[in-house]
Order: C-alpha cells, then structure tokens, then sequence
C-alpha cells in the first residue's frame, strides 16, 4: 500500500518501534513504586517527558501526559477556568464538543483560506471571557494559523491561550513560548510514535482542573498509571527530525492542476503545513474516488464525514465558503515520512486514469 493519509494516523517509525518493544519487554513497573523496578519506569516516564518539552520548548514539568490528542484538547478546554470561551469554525471535533459541553461560547468564522482574523478575534472579546482555543495547523487542510498573534490578542484581555497542535507537531516549528500559548495539545501517532499516548503543555503557574480523578498522577492533572511504553516511544518520536515532504507535496499540486482539469487546491493561499494538500475534482465524487485509488494501491482520505450512508460535507471546507457538492468532490493527501519521488509519480498516474473514468461515469459528463 502506498500511503497518503499520515494526518489520519502515520506508521510507527523503526527507531521508535524499538522503543517500544524494548520497554514492554523489559520495564514493568509502576512509576508510582519506590523499589528498584519502580524507580526504573519513573526515569523512562522522566526521560521522554524531557524529550517531549525539548520538542515543545518548555520545561519537563509543563508537560503532562495523555492518552492522546483528544483526551489533551478535553483536559484544555474543560480543565480551564470557567466563563466565555472563543474557538473557531474550523476546529477538530475534539475542541468543539468540549467547547459545547463548556457553553457560554462564540465560534469565529474564518475567511476563505482557512483562517482566523486577529481583529475578529479582538472584537469577541469579552470581559469575562476565560480561554481562547484555535488549532495550529488545521487537520483537513494543513492550514496554519498566525498563532502567536491570536494568543497576544488572548493575554491582552486577561484570557488563557489553548492551540490544538496535533497536526503540527514532526510537520512544524512547536516551540510553545515563541507561540505565546498556555496549553498545547499533541498526539503521538500524527508523528510515528504509536496510538494512544499524547500530551498537553500546561504553562507553569496556569491553573487546570482535573477530568480524571482516582490518583496524585501528573501533578495532580491527570490521574491513571502512566503508560510507560508509549510516554517512552512519544519521547523517542519527539526527538526524530522532521520528515521533509514538502517538495513531493509541491509537485503532487503542480501535476494535478496542470494535467487534470477542474481542479482547485484548498488553502493555498495561507501558509500549510509542507505534507498537507486538500484538492477537489469537479465532477467526481470524493467517496468513489478514493475507492478508484485504493484499489489501485493508494491510501488518501476525503474531508467529509459518512453518516448513515450519506456523505455530509466537511464543516471545515464548508466553513472557508467553498460549495456542498465541491467540498463532496474534495480529497485529502497527507504525505509522511517514508513517502518517495516514485510513490507520487504512481500516485499522480493513478489519479489521471481514476479521474478521468470517473467522469466519463458521472451524469454531468455524459
């Protein structure tokens, strides 16, 4: 399988596989024990702790450890101070349930690149407003937002910073104090490390309630026996360099708007991440041709939901303005590390071939 779809999910790096295994194997205690086998798992949970808050710019202490992105975004966004909370339109699913369950809250639209406006942001605020959360990179389309503007604008009106850096991380700068935030969310198997570990940046002196209760882990902010295996291979893919991908990503969007018509990439005029690109084919269905290309050997994804057999169109796409039966035609490719110069040229054909049958097919080309 050639795979493109590294913003779902990405393969577990060999170094960190190792890891991994090393760890499960050999390190069996529990972190919270004060004998020898104990105090051996503590120093793993340790090291990786300094790995992570190397790849993060902060200090060890600021990071505590989750099981992963949407559990770090729930902690942010419900573990904060009450009152009126501003997010954005474009947000994953993880911010915008938990910002509904808060309440008292204001959605900002963005313009139709994808971002969010600082003076939109500015005229939302409020006095009693307590925490603003926007993604740093956006999941759909690799969007990047001016995240240490929007978090000046926040601490000018005395509210707390939360930014959803889950598909920034491995892909982007993350260093939390050049970004101005107060808590960063990341997870593990967005950059080769395995599903179900993550973890949120919480700024030294920023007050976090607990959403799990049952032990003094973490600093009191999260309770549960650590997963040592996973925190070990979470530092181990803090520390990998970033893959480079923008290059085939750049050529992949040249090849398809100059060969096949109808096309538009989405986003392009804002600053993305280098692996992200969201394109719509007019006239073909998301759905189909992801189907055409995995049957063919490639793995992407669409922007959309499916939901009792009928495709909705992607909040997020929706959200930049762009047309329900566009965004239906519109396919994501995230590409990663370990994808080639031969797997976009195999790619790229198969696209050409697919696209090119599938309209033949659609009422609209007959």
């Amino acid at each position: 399988m050639n795979y493109f779809d590294h913003n779902a999910t990405t393969p577990i790096a060999p170094e960190v596989l190792a890891v991994l295994n090393q760890v499960q194997a050999e390190v069996y205690g529990n972190p919270s024990s004060i004998h020898a086998a104990g105090q051996r798992a503590r120093r793993v949970v340790e090291a990786a702790r300094g790995q992570v808050a190397a790849l993060l710019g902060c200090e060890a202490k600021e990071v505590v450890f989750t099981s992963g992105g949407t559990e770090a975004d729930n902690l942010a966004v419900l573990g904060a101070p009450g009152g009126h909370v501003i997010t954005s339109a474009v947000e994953h699913p993880a911010v915008l349930s938990a910002v509904e369950q808060r309440g008292n809250a204001t959605v900002l639209a963005v313009d139709s690149g994808g971002l969010v406006s600082v003076e939109a942001l500015r005229a939302a605020l409020r006095a009693d407003t307590a925490l603003v959360s926007v993604m740093h990179a956006n999941n759909e389309t690799g969007v990047v937002q001016p995240i240490a503007e929007l978090a000046a604008a926040a601490h000018e009106a005395g509210a707390l910073f939360h930014s959803d850096g889950v598909q920034a991380a491995g892909k982007i700068g993350t260093d939390v104090r050049a970004l101005g935030v107060d808590l960063y969310s990341i997870a593990g198997h967005k950059f080769n490390a395995p599903k179900g570990v993550g973890a949120l940046y919480v700024r030294d002196g920023v007050k976090l309630k607990a959403r799990q209760f049952g032990g003094r882990h973490e600093r009191e902010r999260r309770a549960g026996t650590e997963n040592v295996p996973g925190i070990a291979a979470l530092g181990a893919a803090a520390v990998l360099p970033a893959a480079q991908t923008g290059a085939l990503r750049d050529l992949l969007e040249q090849f398809v708007l100059e060969r096949i018509g109808g096309t538009r990439v989405h986003g392009v005029a804002a600053l993305r991440t280098p692996n992200t690109s969201n394109i719509s084919f007019a006239g073909v269905s998301a759905e189909s041709l992801l189907i055409a290309l995995d049957l063919a050997g490639f793995a992407v994804a669409t922007g959309a939901a499916c939901s009792s057999g009928a495709t909705r169109p992607s909040h997020v796409l929706t959200a930049m303005g762009i047309a329900a039966e566009e965004s239906r035609s519109s396919i994501r490719f995230s590409l990663g590390r370990g994808n080639t110069r031969e797997q976009v040229d195999g790619l790229l054909a198969a696209l050409e071939r697919a696209v090119a049958r599938l309209r033949k097919l659609s009422p609209a080309h007959a």
